[in-house]
């Protein structure tokens, strides 16, 4: 039978076995209610373009050491492996090195030396990075992460997009870079009400690229940021000229005739389906009640992202293989501080079932598979899905979180897809 969306073919595997800114405008700090880790308090957002500076009080940082030190642990899995999910040994040494030697400080410093701003859309305060280039020609590129990532994937690629010159590339590999956080992510506003799916953001980071007086620009995104750039390229938004995508939202035509290679697509969706779904169906059914736990337990939010970071990035076992302890604590702070468990994974109970399918795009797409990613398509699913594929790449190595774990194969695939688009 036909299966033409990540959820229909889950059912069938299972059952098989210029920066503008008016003048005047000061920066806003961010603060915590006294007294507690979270929620941090942001000033209400307006059609304004206003910089923001994070300041996270002293007093959140140090209630959440008691919390770290004051944690329960259940008992050690019967399992030699991660297969039950994180083990203790490894759950006990992350949080150790956290209480102790971690500084939200050092990336905080980084956050706040980027330009970094709030604007309301569509009734939403919308956070996000916004780095000109020097290089006049810059192609615009609005870039957008995914679950269980973070702005702080994209940290270690602004500065070589932005200023190539200083890393290898000639100016006419320069990009304005522009970051938002998705709705109910970071510091950007949680909806208080339904509706908030990936056409709709599609929709506010088009009216954010022309609120920044961009006419001609570019979008990419893996994960939800490879929905909303799917979605934006479905909706054809005035200015936008292409897309990339890592992890491209890809499934197979109907049965039979699957070569090795499709087959082998296949089975990464099977295990998915069968051994590493769960997270998705908690989040797309009830993302209120696991909010409680992981608002309330930093430990049990760390290992509700630190798990990913394993089962998904390019390591043999140890996702410290992959990606730093410190950059994967940096976006679990995140979502922490924000305290953003809930209201990010409302995105899966908004989107997951609705607006993950197949999506035949007519404007121009470029595809880089990384090789480890938790799912790896072939090209002729891409071929058959988007009539203007202009540029298809399988990348030797790196993962889901390809900007954070392989910063410098993720900008030369940007310069490369976006050469024909200048």
């Amino acid at each position: 039978m036909p299966v033409y969306s990540r959820r229909g073919f889950m059912r069938v595997a299972a059952s098989r076995g210029g920066a503008l800114l008016s003048a005047g405008l000061s920066p806003m700090s961010v603060q915590a209610t006294a007294g507690s880790v979270s929620p941090i308090v942001l000033a209400p957002a307006t059609a304004d373009v206003v910089p923001l500076k994070v300041h996270v009080p002293q007093a959140a940082l140090e209630d959440l050491k008691k919390r770290l030190g004051d944690t329960r642990w259940p008992e050690k899995e019967p399992v030699t492996d991660w297969s039950q999910g994180v083990p203790l040994a490894k759950a006990r040494a992350l949080v150790e090195y956290w209480r102790a030697q971690y500084n939200w400080r050092r990336v905080e410093g980084v956050l706040n030396s980027l330009p970094q701003f709030r604007t309301q859309i569509d009734g939403l305060g919308i956070h996000f990075i916004h780095v000109p280039s020097k290089h006049k020609n810059a192609l615009p590129i609005i870039l957008t992460h995914g679950w269980p990532g973070s702005v702080v994937e994209f940290l270690q690629v602004i500065s070589p997009l932005v200023d190539p010159t200083a890393y290898g590339g000639t100016t006419e590999d320069a990009f304005h870079v522009v970051i938002p956080s998705l709705p109910g992510f970071g510091f950007s506003d949680k909806p208080t009400e339904p509706g908030w799916r990936l056409p709709r953001i599609a929709n506010a980071w088009a009216q954010l690229m022309r609120r920044l007086g961009y006419s001609r620009y570019v979008a990419q995104g893996g994960d939800w940021g490879a929905g909303v750039s799917s979605w934006m390229a479905k909706q054809q938004p005035s200015g936008l000229i292409a897309v990339h995508l890592n992890l491209p939202i890809l499934f197979p035509p109907p049965p039979p005739g699957y070569t090795n290679e499709e087959q082998a697509a296949l089975a990464q969706l099977e295990r998915y389906s069968t051994d590493a779904s769960g997270y998705a169906a908690i989040q797309g059914t009830r993302p209120q009640t696991l909010g409680y736990s992981l608002a309330d337990s930093p430990v049990g939010q760390a290992m509700w992202i630190y798990e990913k970071f394993q089962g998904w990035s390019d390591n043999k076992g140890d996702p410290g293989e992959a990606i730093s302890v410190d950059h994967m604590l940096d976006d679990i702070m995140l979502y922490w501080l924000t305290d953003t468990a809930a209201s990010s994974a409302r995105l899966y109970y908004e989107s997951f079932r609705k607006d993950f399918s197949r999506m035949p795009l007519e404007l121009p797409v470029a595809v880089s598979i990384f090789k480890r990613d938790m799912f790896t398509p072939p090209r002729v699913w891409g071929e058959r899905t988007y009539s203007k594929l202009f540029y298809w790449n399988d990348v030797p190595k790196g993962g889901h979180f390809a900007a954070l774990e392989q910063p410098e194969l993720f900008v030369t695939e940007l310069r490369k897809a976006f050469r024909q688009m200048r």
